[in-house]
């Protein structure tokens, strides 16, 4: 039995392109995807697409200026991005967007969409009945562009000491992760990421941490 949606939804992301992108999907999608109607995966399209500056484009151009850019960049960083080719697979196939993001903005059409600090969304929304699912950049990762300090792991685990919710955070195993949240339940996962590598044939391995301020036991019906 598939779990019961949420009544009240929010996401939060400091992104504000990424933002951008979701509200111009929750209320413009049509708007949005004719914006692809003649688009090409080209190199020179792609290096166009970095030198224009944001701010001189109108919310709508701004999202699909970031979907495009994300769509053909290795590994979809957002910042340093190169443009990714592959020998096993078809470009991106830009008449599909609409079919892809139909389910997309679905699933926003009901959504707060925030552009806060994590802090200030968390504590902002936290109640008794609040689920934080928390997915902060990977510790010793670069390519987020933004600037997640060693801090920010340390408040994000005092927040679940003090919290009114329950709190969810994936992050990638180091000792000083398990370091910060020591006392918590963790759970490890294997992960095989799909990144660019793996259009080389290859897949990488990782561990990723699952970190809880509850006991899987009381989880209840939230999964």
């Amino acid at each position: 039995m598939r779990p019961q949606a949420a009544p009240v939804e929010v996401l939060n992301d400091i992104n504000g392109d990424l933002v951008t992108l979701y509200r111009v999907v929750q209320n413009h999608l049509e708007e949005f995807v004719r914006q692809f109607k003649w688009a090409l995966s080209s190199r020179q399209v792609f290096e166009w697409q970095k030198m224009t500056r944001p701010e001189t484009l109108t919310d709508i151009q701004r999202a699909a200026r970031f979907f495009y850019l994300q769509h053909h960049a290795f590994a979809g960083k957002v910042t340093g991005q190169t443009f990714g080719t592959a020998t096993t697979g078809p470009a991106i196939n830009l008449l599909r967007i609409e079919e892809n993001l139909s389910a997309a903005w679905q699933r926003l059409s009901g959504t707060y969409v925030e552009n806060l600090p994590w802090l200030e969304c968390a504590e902002r929304y936290d109640r008794a009945h609040t689920f934080h699912y928390m997915d902060p950049p990977y510790w010793q990762t670069a390519g987020y562009g933004v600037d997640f300090p060693f801090e920010n792991y340390e408040r994000m685990a005092d927040f679940m000491r003090r919290c009114k919710g329950k709190v969810m955070v994936s992050i990638n195993d180091y000792p000083d992760i398990r370091r910060v949240f020591e006392g918590f339940h963790l759970e490890r996962l294997d992960i095989r990421y799909c990144n660019t590598n793996q259009r080389q044939g290859k897949a990488e391995m990782s561990g990723e941490l699952v970190i809880m301020n509850w006991e899987p036991a009381a989880l209840g019906g939230l999964f």
